[in-house]
């Protein structure tokens, strides 16, 4: 069985919002992947406040650069 072009059209994914859970549509939804305004400033916040963190690695290469320098 293959899809055409139209049977895509009819199919709608829904998806969790990030921020409360709630299940939310992903086509035709500006906030996505958010449910709400309201949730995608609240997930901004938590980047702007530092929440949300990217681990790093051992900051040792950074010694061991600055020691072939001198």
């Amino acid at each position: 069985m293959s899809f055409n072009s139209s049977n895509r059209q009819n199919v709608r994914t829904v998806i969790k919002c990030p921020t409360c859970q709630q299940p939310t549509w992903w086509q035709d939804n500006p906030h996505r992947p958010f449910c709400s305004h309201r949730c995608r400033l609240l997930d901004l916040g938590c980047w702007v406040e530092e929440e949300y963190r990217v681990p790093a690695e051992d900051g040792g290469g950074l010694d061991e650069a600055l020691d072939n320098i001198e």
